[in-house]
């Protein structure tokens, strides 16, 4: 076995290669930028090497650098991640010509199936059902809408060497065939150094289920089940599941068996995935195969106790699989709702900054990978469920503008799905993040929401349920009714604690009122409180009651509280008069009064925001690449206006309505923070 092991990468999945090679009793390198050196990853290894200055392209890229810090220490493999050098074929030459084994398959077969022209062609040959589309390299815009216009509106335009929702683009006209024909190749360019692209037919209403495989050098090859990941925005998926509420077992059977003869074909070896899409009848169409491991891998290991990162490494030394396709189970149900530093509130847009509270919930251990022994050595021991989070960040850290936006990968297994999703609900209720916009909002949403619940949901997800972007969650009335009873409990603990003084203990309750009137999502409750030792009986002025227990403090930003028995968790905030809580996806102002003050609060005036309709703000923080109009042009709506690029995405600003551009406040190279008007018009 390897004595010494390289991380090619950076954030959560070094962490992760890390936590298996420790246990496996091998030492770890880490590579970091001038923007990571402080970072997890690096503070987890037992060696790191600075390999330069933050862009990709000019340290985590380069693979000269990355091959002299794999001199300089003497590693004798590297693991790649995804992303990155991972499905490099130039990266696996270079390790193979330097005697360093790379813990992933072979150059000819990264070249054959990471290059996603050529992996169609292969799958064609060998009688895979593919979608239609065209694989030839497309030179400019023009022949992109002649094609685009031969297979048929929509299409979906892709960059040869893409992965994790880069370089792609949905066109539904020949503008939009234009327009995002030029973003995939710029896109793809600076995120692969590869600016070929292809065109295939979009499959509406789809289903994305992708199939995990494993193959040693040895001729074995299993597939260890599938993966649901239909759940996506702008291409990235959001939240994963395995297995897929979907599938039955002739067509997993299936899907499986042509993902292994595939990869059999090209002589894989390590892990893969083969992606399909699949219609509401179970037909399924090949897309790509990933020549590397996956992002939404644990929840496969949760649900087989298989470490994939341990067999990949088993493989890379020239072990034989240890597992037969027998041994390949399905045990209960994994979901993963993928955590990022994105503001769902501004349509998902990428957010920066520190890190100034960051509390996930603790990791619990159960299911199949503690049955193997395979992983939560830092875990506690759980019996009915698990929670793991794969993250490479840390209270304090900084969330960078030059990396993807994810901060952490947020997994629940339990015997069910239905178990699986309420584990997760807590899960995301109790995980405290702040100083950054996150999407912790949004994926609460999701988790309660019909169509998830009930499995019935495609690709389209996002698109059909949030046409208008996410607004947050409006909560059912008994909901509310539990929120409100709990912060009425907690106003009352808070209202002794302000009003004990010093050196005088007695009677400080006695001044604590009874009478409360809780506003919260527009609704007012009257409650009566009656208090003692073990908790709070608090009464709606409907006659009703709800038993509230708990050991929350004042100052404590998390509360986990007991409502006749049900545990209900909720991150609470101080404002003036009561509290700002968050729970289920729902971000409340909870004010707590005496009914006079409720009386008198009704008056108040509503304080309006300030008018910004006449304005092109910045959305996010984020580089102009170009700016579309100049002074005095007259724009229509859904006319580009300027292109923003951050955190590798390029993004294009339309007009919102019809309107004469009156002032230029930024140019291409410029740097702009959130809000930063661009443009102005009269």
């Amino acid at each position: 076995m390897f004595d010494k092991i390289l991380i090619a990468n950076r954030g959560e999945i070094a962490c992760r290669v890390i936590k298996t090679a420790r246990k496996m009793g091998i030492k770890t390198v880490a590579i970091y930028s001038d923007a990571d050196k402080q970072a997890l990853h690096v503070q987890m290894a037992d060696e790191a090497v600075h390999i330069g200055p933050p862009p990709a392209n000019q340290s985590y890229i380069v693979i000269d650098k990355v091959m002299d810090a794999i001199r300089q220490t003497g590693a004798q493999a590297v693991h790649p991640g995804y992303g990155f050098l991972s499905e490099n074929s130039k990266f696996a030459e270079a390790l193979e010509a330097e005697g360093v084994a790379f813990v992933g398959p072979p150059k000819g077969a990264i070249e054959a199936m990471g290059d996603k022209i050529t992996s169609k062609k292969i799958a064609q040959d060998a009688n895979v059902s593919t979608v239609p589309g065209y694989m030839g390299l497309i030179e400019d815009a023009d022949e992109a809408v002649k094609i685009s216009n031969e297979i048929g509106y929509p299409v979906m335009i892709k960059a040869s060497a893409g992965g994790g929702g880069k370089g792609m683009r949905i066109a539904w006209n020949d503008q939009e065939a234009r327009e995002g024909f030029q973003s995939s190749k710029n896109e793809a360019a600076n995120s692969f150094g590869d600016d070929r692209i292809f065109i295939e037919k979009f499959v509406t209403q789809p289903r994305h289920i992708e199939i995990q495989v494993l193959c040693d050098a040895h001729g074995n090859g299993i597939y260890l089940n599938e993966r649901e990941c239909s759940i996506q925005r702008r291409n990235q998926k959001v939240v994963e599941e395995a297995p897929s509420p979907f599938l039955d077992e002739a067509t997993r059977k299936a899907m499986g068996e042509q993902s292994v003869a595939l990869a059999k074909a090209v002589g894989y070896t390590s892990a893969g995935t083969v992606e399909f899409i699949v219609d509401g009848d179970k037909n399924f169409y090949f897309l790509e195969m990933n020549t590397r491991l996956q992002v939404e891998h644990p929840v496969t290991e949760l649900i087989t106790g298989v470490d994939l990162v341990e067999q990949m490494i088993r493989v890379a030394n020239g072990e034989p699989l240890s597992i037969t396709q027998e041994d390949v189970g399905i045990n209960g149900w994994a979901i993963e709702n993928r955590v990022y530093a994105e503001d769902p509130y501004r349509n998902f847009l990428p957010s920066i900054g520190r890190l100034t509270r960051y509390r996930p919930p603790a990791e619990i251990a159960a299911g199949p990978m503690l049955e193997n022994d395979k992983w939560a050595d830092d875990a506690s021991k759980g019996d009915g469920f698990a929670v793991r989070n794969d993250t490479g960040v840390y209270e304090g850290g900084e969330i960078s503008m030059y990396y993807d936006p994810m901060i952490a990968k947020l997994c629940t297994w339990a015997p069910t799905r239905d178990e699986a999703i309420e584990a997760m609900r807590n899960a995301l209720d109790g995980f405290e993040l702040e100083g950054i916009g996150h999407n912790l909002p949004f994926v609460s949403a999701v988790m309660d929401h019909p169509k998830f619940i009930s499995g019935d949901m495609t690709t389209a997800f996002i698109e059909e349920e949030y046409p208008e972007g996410f607004e947050g969650v409006e909560l059912p009335e008994e909901t509310l009714r539990k929120v409100a009873a709990a912060a009425a409990a907690m106003h009352r603990v808070a209202e002794i604690r302000r009003t004990r003084v010093s050196g005088r203990m007695d009677n400080h309750e006695r001044r604590v009122g009874t009478e409360w009137v809780v506003t919260l999502q527009g609704s007012d409750f009257a409650v009566h409180i009656d208090a003692d030792h073990d908790g709070s009986t608090v009464t709606f002025d409907d006659g009703s009651s709800m038993r509230v227990a708990s050991d929350w403090t004042p100052g404590d930003q998390l509360a986990e509280l007991t409502l006749n028995g049900e545990t209900l968790v909720l991150k609470v905030g101080k404002i003036s008069g009561g509290f700002r809580i968050r729970s289920r996806g729902a971000d409340l102002k909870v004010h707590v009064r005496t009914p006079r003050q409720a009386e008198l609060a009704k008056l108040m005036p509503e304080k309006l925001p300030p008018d910004t309709s006449k304005m092109l703000l910045c959305p996010m923080p984020g580089l102009i690449v170009k700016v579309d109009v100049e002074v005095g042009d007259e724009v229509q709506e859904g006319q580009a206006l300027c292109t923003v690029e951050a955190m590798k995405m390029e993004n294009i600003l339309r007009a919102e309505k019809k309107g004469i551009v009156s002032k230029i406040n930024a140019a291409a190279g410029d740097s702009l923070a959130v809000d930063d008007v661009i443009l102005e018009f009269e």
